[in-house]
């Protein structure tokens, strides 16, 4: 039984015990980091950004809790025109004001990305797509096309599994110990992946960014926060959405993607069967983002 180990094979493994071929396995290593710079926001609040692309329309693209440009990137592959990413307050090298912060600063944050971007459509993942629902409630009309990726949180608040894991990812990264970092970000990984060449690849990308520049304490209290006060607040978008979610995840749980999609009234509703989406549905998903975004 293959077990998960960290630090990781010198030559990229995975190692198996027992008899059997012991040659290296390659797997293709994560991109390099492209260069991003900080942008200064009316609020204040410094954030880094990545533009690519070229032209309109402009799709602004926010990430999930932990998460960041890097790990956001795949979901615009195939989205024409530019795309903007950014990182939350908190998260990368963005500022980390005093204080604890809850779903309407980060709708600032994404706010702000997006006016300086002219930004016309946005995608969210994740507490990116609670900070969308949070903007929408203030600004039903900002946008003209919505996308929302495994939705978490909408009037009431995230689980005591979501709780737990931000604590425990909090804390490893706090620490500096890159084994605690790696066992706690392991279990984004579905079990299948996390002894493969591409799940180190993922497990190092993730690690040499969280090691380097931290997570700010301000993100603790964000489980025990709602996105909006009432879903009734999302009646007035009207621009067509598309909500993603998926069967069997506990941090994503498929009911809010139903309730957000039920809420919006220009919403279509795809469910995946099963959780791990990114990496066994990986090409159906960015094909189905592109298509709903390049229409």
């Amino acid at each position: 039984m293959r077990g998960f180990r960290w630090p990781p094979p010198p030559d990229g493994g995975p190692r198996t015990w027992g008899p059997g071929p012991g040659a290296p396995r390659t797997g293709r290593p994560a991109l390099p980091e492209p260069e991003t710079d900080l942008v200064t926001t009316p609020h204040g609040v410094r954030l880094e950004r990545l533009v690519t692309g070229t032209g309109d329309p402009v799709t602004v693209f926010a990430h999930g809790l932990g998460n960041g440009i890097a790990t956001t990137r795949p979901f615009g592959s195939g989205v024409t025109g530019r795309r903007v990413f950014f990182q939350f307050r908190g998260h990368g090298r963005s500022d980390a004001p005093p204080g604890s912060w809850d779903y309407a600063d980060l709708a600032r944050d994404l706010r702000a990305v997006a006016d300086l971007e002219g930004a016309g459509r946005a995608f969210g993942a994740s507490l990116g797509a609670g900070a969308l629902c949070r903007l929408l409630v203030e600004s039903p009309e900002r946008f003209d096309r919505l996308v929302f990726f495994l939705p978490a949180v909408l009037d009431r608040p995230r689980g005591e599994v979501a709780r737990q894991r931000l604590t425990a990812l909090l804390e490893a990264v706090e620490s500096g110990d890159a084994s605690a970092v790696a066992e706690v970000v392991s279990v984004e990984l579905p079990p299948a992946v996390r002894n493969t060449p591409a799940g180190w690849a993922y497990l190092r990308q993730r690690l040499d960014q969280l090691l380097r520049d931290g997570l700010a304490s301000g993100l603790a209290s964000l489980p025990e926060q709602v996105a909006v006060p009432s879903t009734d607040a999302l009646a007035a978008v009207t621009a067509p959405a598309l909500v993603i979610g998926c069967v069997g995840d506990d941090l994503h749980p498929v009911e809010v993607a139903e309730e957000l999609a039920a809420a919006l009234p220009a919403a279509t509703l795809h469910v995946y069967d099963r959780p791990g989406v990114l990496w066994s549905e990986r090409a159906d998903l960015r094909t189905r983002i592109s298509s709903f975004l390049n229409e």
